[in-house]
């Protein structure tokens, strides 16, 4: 089992940064890639982003490009989301995800563990 703790979330103004945190424990050596995703209120869960454990390869959704940036630390078994000029529609509930083996990163389906979820929330 892997256990992932998401942290960093919170109330920022529009134009703002956040730097969210994923932490897994347990298994981590089974990991094989971590995914941020995200779901506002009445919506659909949506893909954010998504990095291999051995950060070579990274994907992110058209709607964050340019101003998230996703980075791992192996050695903290952590992976990070950078947001930067962050908008009102960026507001969600944010999730790390983990995957046990090659598949689509930007699936929901992939992935084999969840967090709980931090909260981001951009006032206008």
């Amino acid at each position: 089992q892997v256990q992932l703790v998401e942290s960093g979330g919170g109330l920022v103004q529009a134009g703002g940064s956040l730097r969210l945190s994923c932490v897994a424990s347990g298994r981590t050596f089974s990991i094989y890639g971590v995914g941020w995703f995200r779901q506002a209120p009445g919506k659909d869960r949506e893909f954010v982003a998504a990095i291999n454990w051995s950060g070579i390869s990274a994907n992110y959704a058209d709607s964050v490009k340019g101003r998230f940036t996703i980075s791992r630390d192996n050695a903290k078994n952590t992976v990070y989301l950078q947001m930067n000029s962050l908008k009102p529609e960026d507001t969600a509930l944010y999730s790390c995800a983990a995957r046990r083996r090659y598949s689509d990163a930007l699936s929901p389906a992939s992935y084999d563990y969840w967090g709980q979820g931090t909260q981001v929330t951009v006032s206008s």
